[in-house]
């Protein structure tokens, strides 16, 4: 994807120097998206030793269509606004470890050691935790078997390939009705299925679904079954006034029930809250000294794109202070 100036293009990410697990970085960035950018920025501008470890790039963002709410910009896509930022990441050449999702991070002798799913582990003095969040599962029967198989998660993403057909949404907050939006744009039927009583979508994006005949939605019903064998062909709902229960005939089903913090990797070592956020304070400061958290992953309010680019500075400055008030760098 072209963007005047600019290009989608991780492959420059890809061939600067990877981290070596045999040194000690004054700063570890774990996550690709907003907070894990801008830290990376911030952090580089101070001339710190820092390496950045991620699964991917972009986050959520990339899989969001229209944002009309980032200062500088009247509406930007969310790839293009991803691209904006990787361009600026890339100017300091710093080493990325993209591909490699972390799966633990310990504190020994002062130093933090990021473990990735390859084996591979890498050494800090500070980490800064940016992984955000992932799509919340049904877990229901055929949830699983049927993941990439009609059943989806991003409808940005997989929108396309479900035009002229039928398909269900389960969901019936913001993120439920955006990909509404966006699939009834190709989709011959779309059905949305809320558990809950009453939509928690903003009335715009209520308005801009309603406007569209090929469009039913279902509330207090759950989604008890997805059904098919090599492809999605139905989703069993349950109407939970009634209890009674029928198989709406679909070819793909998204789900968009709400997201999950990606802070397992450090539920040992520092304190969450009952939802799985990393517990920060106003200096995104973490229970446990040099560890320090930013964006969706964190108990910081309000999940939104340009918050978690503020968090992404301020968890860089204050591990900054740390490094230099404890004589670390």
């Amino acid at each position: 994807m072209e963007i005047p100036g600019f290009t989608l293009d991780f492959a420059a990410l890809k061939r600067a120097d990877r981290p070596d697990p045999a040194a000690t970085y004054d700063v570890l960035i774990l996550g690709g998206g907003p907070a894990a950018m801008t830290a990376l920025v911030y952090v580089a501008r101070k001339m710190l030793k820092v390496a950045l470890v991620t699964r991917d790039f972009g986050g959520q963002v990339g899989e969001t269509t229209d944002i009309e709410n980032y200062l500088g910009f009247q509406t930007i896509t969310g790839r293009e606004l991803v691209a904006r930022f990787s361009e600026q990441v890339k100017s300091f050449n710093v080493p990325v470890a993209e591909g490699e999702p972390v799966v633990e991070v310990a504190h020994e002798s002062g130093l933090f050691r990021v473990r990735t799913e390859s084996g591979t582990v890498y050494t800090g003095r500070t980490v800064i935790f940016a992984t955000g969040k992932r799509s919340r599962r049904l877990n229901v029967p055929g949830e699983a078997e049927l993941a990439g198989k009609g059943v989806a998660y991003c409808a940005t993403c997989d929108a396309p390939f479900f035009k002229g057909k039928k398909v269900v949404v389960a969901g019936g907050g913001n993120s439920a009705l955006t990909a509404v939006v966006d699939l009834l744009k190709v989709a011959s039927r779309v059905t949305v299925v809320n558990y809950g009583e009453g939509w928690q979508a903003d009335p715009i994006l209520l308005e801009a679904a309603r406007r569209r005949a090929h469009l039913e939605m279902l509330e207090l019903h759950a989604v008890t079954a997805i059904e098919g064998v090599e492809r999605v062909t139905g989703v069993r709902v349950r109407d939970r006034r009634t209890g009674t229960d029928r198989v709406l005939e679909a070819d793909g089903v998204f789900v968009e029930i709400g997201l999950v913090p990606n802070t397992d990797p450090v539920k040992a070592i520092a304190a969450r809250n009952a939802q799985g956020e990393l517990i920060v304070d106003c200096s995104c400061k973490t229970s446990l000294e040099g560890l320090f958290g930013a964006g969706d992953a964190t108990t910081v309010p309000y999940k939104q794109i340009v918050i978690s680019a503020g968090e992404g500075a301020k968890a860089a400055l204050a591990a900054y202070d740390y490094l230099t008030s404890n004589g670390l760098v």
